[in-house]
């Protein structure tokens, strides 16, 4: 991934909280026939590793498990917020007219070797993590042995784990740190005026980034 020296986001807590807040990876491994993508919500376990571990399942249905090379590196791609950027937010437009649309988002990239986990208590433990994290801000969160258990345990054997150690962690933050502070301040107040919450985000991204504080 290109990244301009205004939109490195060096820090590596910053990258993991954006993994951790948007946790879908768009996961992208090599097999025997080319490069094969798949959409994966991923547990990040920061204790495994100088970066941490994703951990994640796909159906056993999913051929991609069985042809997962044994040391080809994978990258799974995180999305933050994102949004266009419109020239007319700019007090340059008005003043000068050297202004065009862009578009700013933040990003991470996790590069590792992908590996295949059948282990049914392993799996079984991944689906009990996954669950609490996604349902822990609920008023009443589902646990995995609210089912039946043989109903868990036939679903659990429908799919496969997938285990990918963190070798190279990458993050980008592209929030207007190359405009000048009034096109900044202009592209806040445009997004805010958007009225959506994905507009609402990355104004917040761009007023950070004004501030000196990059966190996502």
């Amino acid at each position: 991934m290109y990244i301009s020296k205004h939109h490195v986001l060096p820090d590596l807590a910053e990258a993991q909280a954006l993994m951790e807040a948007h946790p879908l990876g768009a996961w992208v491994a090599p097999s025997s026939e080319g490069l094969v993508a798949n959409h994966v919500p991923f547990l990040l376990d920061r204790s495994r590793g100088k970066l941490g571990t994703l951990l994640g399942h796909v159906s056993r249905a999913n051929p991609v498990w069985r042809q997962l090379p044994d040391s080809d590196q994978s990258v799974v791609m995180f999305q933050g917020p994102q949004s266009y950027i419109a020239p007319g937010w700019y007090p340059g437009k008005r003043s000068h007219g050297k202004v065009v649309p862009t578009w700013n988002y933040a990003v991470a990239h996790a590069h590792g070797v992908a590996r295949a986990i059948t282990d049914e208590a392993w799996l079984r433990d991944l689906l009990v993590r996954l669950t609490a994290v996604h349902e822990s801000s609920r008023q009443s969160p589902w646990k995995v042995t609210d089912a039946p258990a043989d109903f868990i345990d036939k679903l659990t054997r429908a799919v496969v784990g997938i285990e990918i150690p963190i070798e190279r962690l990458v993050g980008k933050l592209k929030a207007s740190q190359d405009e000048d502070l009034q096109d900044r301040q202009g592209t806040v107040a445009g997004l805010a005026a958007e009225g959506t919450e994905n507009a609402a985000a990355m104004a917040r991204l761009v007023e950070r980034a004004m501030a000196g504080r990059e966190d996502v």
